[in-house]
């Protein structure tokens, strides 16, 4: 099935970790594979890096902080005209197709 969570959009988190649910975000990266997006500010992951030297650059040891992939269930898209989490209906006409709010009906692409 195809994805209708794009690169950039706005969305909200519906379900998941007490700390993030109802957070908002922009979506950093689709993984279309495993069905997961990264979404900017949330599921913040903590590495431990050890020092590694690699073709003459040192990369510092430290603890890393990175956003983590959640899956596509677990977010909603927020529409950019009536500013609500919404689901996605695709309409197809001779322009091609679009990704339309179910809520104001309103074109989101």
């Amino acid at each position: 099935m195809k994805n209708k969570i794009r690169k950039g959009d706005t969305v909200e988190i519906i379900s998941g970790r007490f700390e993030d649910k109802g957070r908002r975000g922009e979506v950093i990266n689709v993984l279309p594979k495993d069905g997961r997006v990264v979404v900017q500010g949330v599921n913040i992951r903590t590495k431990h890096q050890a020092q590694v030297q690699t073709q003459g650059r040192t990369i510092n040891p430290g603890l890393i902080k990175f956003e983590g992939p959640i899956h596509v269930s677990n977010v909603m898209l927020v529409c950019p005209k009536c500013d609500q989490p919404t689901r996605i209906a695709v309409q197809r006409d001779e322009d091609g197709s679009h990704r339309v709010c179910k809520k104001c009906e309103a074109i989101i692409d």
